[in-house]
């Protein structure tokens, strides 16, 4: 290819004597990771080349084979018989050049009256609101199977922890409903993300709109915006929805990582509270008893690179002057591989959960041989009105008493409990059972099981709600 064909093909080589250096294109292209945008890229120009014909800028005969034109491209990629090059930077220009060469003079037509720096953020907010609702898919069939293992287990006791150190006595339940609460959260934040991704870019042109009369409305209502970019230096350099994507992306990130963390302590030998299909773990190459949690340890240490992603947007964004600096292609890859790692992660908890076999012998074994109950002990004899501070006090010498004989509070007698408070008598060992520890905390919120059905029913209301 001689240097001035090499000019041509680059589609803004007017200004220049000589081409760019190969290393430099290798340096700046974005074609390798942006191509993915190749179904938004031809979406938005086809509202803009609908528009551009629609207010008489260009004829009706030229849109027609742009849009034409357009679609027999996006069969080609579909089809994977459609070649990339490097030296045409992006996805924008890959696809305007093919365009060109393949109808002509009318094809040099479709970039009329836009920027590649209002197309690529056009591009860009249809691709993020496409990607919040399919996040948005998986948490609810996440949450579905939450939801289902916790009927299903309804009445399992285990231990709840706080310091990593057996607590209180809670239903299995009402543990597994706590992510299903944090999931809907998370829900939640993406359905602002999507309000600020859903602003319509396209006509800000390169950063101070266009002298050509269009209709950005049209645009908008064609591609389904709810709202147009007021001001064309805020709609070329905003990324504000990105960094917002990969907030709520980190912080869905750490929910799942939470229980990633949960669900290998529950795995292990030392708590053996569940097991997970073998489906969805891995063995040794060396020792062949094992049993490995693997998918949620790679979750778990996924989570770093997803909020690293965040940490790179918010550094790259933090100094830009605006309008729009070349610094904003780092807007794609970071936001890319969070995509895929979240959409991932949340895809294969949703078969673990489905999947995992709940031990409920080995939990209420754990809550039994435990002084977990020691709280119902206090409030037993603050319910026969001996006051908090002494009840815990009395209760924490039991306990000691117990410790030093290695038995547990189930196990003393009657006579034993009314040498540390007279207040007691035998209603305490009712008092002291899992099932009346669980149960007795039927506040709004607690672990009873009314209180848990109460989470079902709010969480069955929101699986029937829509968007």
């Amino acid at each position: 290819m001689s240097e001035n064909e090499k000019k041509s093909a680059s589609l803004w080589g007017g200004r220049f004597e000589k081409s760019t250096d190969e290393m430099i294109n290798e340096f700046q292209a974005s074609i390798n990771f942006d191509k993915r945008l190749y179904r938004e890229d031809i979406e938005g120009s086809i509202a803009h080349a609908k528009m551009l014909a629609k207010c008489e800028i260009i004829s009706g005969d030229d849109a027609e084979k742009i849009i034409a034109g357009l679609k027999k491209i996006l069969a080609k990629i579909e089809a994977g018989d459609f070649e990339f090059k490097i030296e045409l930077e992006d996805i924008h220009m890959n696809i305007e050049k093919i365009l060109t060469d393949d109808i002509g003079e009318a094809g040099g037509r479709l970039h009329t009256a836009r920027s590649r720096n209002d197309q690529v953020a056009l591009d860009m907010h249809l691709h993020v609101r496409r990607q919040v609702e399919e996040v948005q898919k998986l948490i609810r069939d996440l949450q579905k199977n939450l939801l289902a293992a916790a009927k299903k287990n309804l009445g399992v006791i285990c231990p709840g922890y706080t310091h990593l150190q057996r607590a209180q006595p809670i239903l299995f339940s009402h543990h597994l409903m706590a992510y299903f609460f944090m999931l809907q959260r998370d829900f939640d934040r993406f359905a602002g993300v999507f309000a600020r991704a859903d602003i319509m870019p396209l006509g800000a042109g390169a950063l101070a709109g266009t002298t050509f009369p269009i209709d950005r409305k049209f645009v908008a209502d064609e591609l389904n915006f709810g709202e147009i970019y007021l001001n064309s230096l805020d709609a070329v350099s905003d990324r504000d929805y990105i960094m917002e994507f990969l907030s709520a992306a980190s912080i869905l990130m750490i929910h799942l990582s939470r229980l990633s963390e949960e669900i290998i302590f529950w795995c292990s030998r030392e708590f053996n509270f569940v097991e997970l299909d073998d489906a969805h773990c891995t063995g040794s190459s060396m020792m062949p008893q094992k049993k490995n949690p693997d998918v949620p340890e790679l979750v778990r240490g996924k989570t770093g690179r997803v909020i690293g992603h965040l940490t790179a947007m918010l550094t790259t964004v933090k100094s830009l002057p605006l309008a729009y600096n070349k610094d904003l292609q780092e807007d794609k890859e970071g936001l890319f591989d969070a995509i895929d790692t979240i959409k991932f992660s949340l895809a294969v908890y949703a078969q673990i959960i489905s999947g995992m076999k709940v031990k409920s012998e080995n939990m209420r074994r754990a809550v039994e041989e435990d002084f977990s109950n020691a709280t119902d002990l206090a409030d037993y004899l603050v319910k026969k009105g001996v006051p908090f501070r002494h009840a815990h006090e009395i209760s924490g010498k039991l306990v000691h008493h117990c410790i030093e004989r290695g038995i547990y509070l189930k196990d003393l007698s009657l006579d034993e409990f009314k040498n540390f408070s007279d207040k007691f008598d035998a209603e305490i060992y009712d008092a002291i059972k899992p099932e009346t520890c669980v149960n007795n905390r039927n506040s709004l919120g607690g672990t009873s099981q009314k209180s848990v059905e109460l989470q079902f029913e709010k969480a069955d209301a929101i699986l029937k709600e829509k968007k």
